[in-house]
């Protein structure tokens, strides 16, 4: 499939595909005439990196574990991935407690000051 087509059926935008392909996250065929050619797996894929990327994890992490979480066969570097996803969910866990505990010291002062 063409690019506008992935761009179609992911809600992602061209550009930020193209970006993707660079960064060694996409790797779609080339036509004779030089057009990217897209699989069927390239839908998968594209919907997984936008959720690592939301999860937290930038392009860099997401390539350097990519065969890891593309279903491929395991590499060398594929060791490790998993404590580096829990060390990134412990991060996701401090920012969120802390969030938390800055919301409360605001409902605190919002509450006094409806209280006066």
């Amino acid at each position: 499939m063409r690019i506008g087509e992935l761009a179609r059926r992911t809600g992602v935008d061209e550009q930020l595909l193209r970006y993707y392909e660079k960064q060694g996250l996409l790797r779609p065929e080339r036509t004779p005439n030089g057009y990217r050619d897209y699989a069927e797996e390239d839908v998968t894929a594209v919907r997984r990196i936008r959720e690592l990327l939301a999860a937290g994890l930038t392009t860099a992490g997401i390539a350097e574990i990519g065969t890891c979480v593309r279903g491929e066969p395991p590499t060398p570097a594929c060791e490790g991935v998993l404590e580096r996803l829990r060390a990134e969910r412990s991060r996701i866990d401090a920012a969120i407690a802390r969030l938390q505990g800055a919301r409360t010291a605001l409902d605190t002062v919002i509450e006094r000051r409806d209280s006066a």
